[in-house]
């Protein structure tokens, strides 16, 4: 007769550039490596126990899982050292009990677009350049559309509403674009 497997979870905390965000580290995979779910409340979690847990204190206000972390925003109204081990308390004995973050279901359609090589270098730069940087502050930055010389990516996790994003996506990740190519890429924007 198989044992269950007793998982011995560690989880150490990051703050980002978002004071409402704090990202929860784990130390193995929880997603497969560039995949992301981001759910900006209980009705978006239907496909995620976790989340859907997460929701359950009046505090959460979105939920983000990427790779290694989860990132929780919080309400406002309340602060980090009131909550934050309780949090992190909730997702270690969730993971330790060896649930799944995530069910099987359908993912988001994206739009089929043409790969041209434009998009493909945009991507490229997105992959190796950015979405590194913007993973490391709690968040996710994908590819949605280019058109017309604009890129427009989605910002998900500790990005969404962060009070500091556009600052990033106008100096940082607009100006990169434009550095490496000029001719193709004029601006770019964050959908929502």
């Amino acid at each position: 007769m198989l044992q269950p497997v007793s998982k011995n979870i560690h989880i150490y905390l990051e703050s980002n550039p978002n004071p409402n965000s704090l990202k929860f580290v784990v130390n193995e995979m929880l997603i497969p490596d560039g995949l992301s779910f981001d759910f900006p409340d209980v009705q978006s979690a239907s496909l995620s126990p976790l989340a859907v847990e997460l929701f359950s204190y009046p505090f959460v206000d979105r939920v983000f899982f990427a790779s290694n972390f989860v990132t929780v925003t919080k309400k406002e109204d309340v602060e980090w050292m009131e909550i934050q081990s309780t949090l992190k308390d909730h997702i270690k004995n969730f993971l330790e009990a060896g649930k799944f973050i995530i069910e099987a279901g359908e993912g988001e359609e994206v739009a089929a677009e043409e790969e041209t090589e434009t998009i493909k270098k945009i991507k490229a730069i997105l992959d190796e350049y950015i979405r590194p940087a913007v993973e490391q502050d709690g968040g996710a930055i994908t590819f949605h559309s280019f058109k017309d010389r604009v890129v427009k990516v989605k910002l998900q996790g500790s990005c969404s509403g962060c009070p500091s994003s556009t600052v990033t996506l106008k100096a940082g990740i607009e100006n990169l674009f434009k550095r490496m190519m000029p001719e193709e890429v004029q601006a770019v924007e964050a959908l929502g």
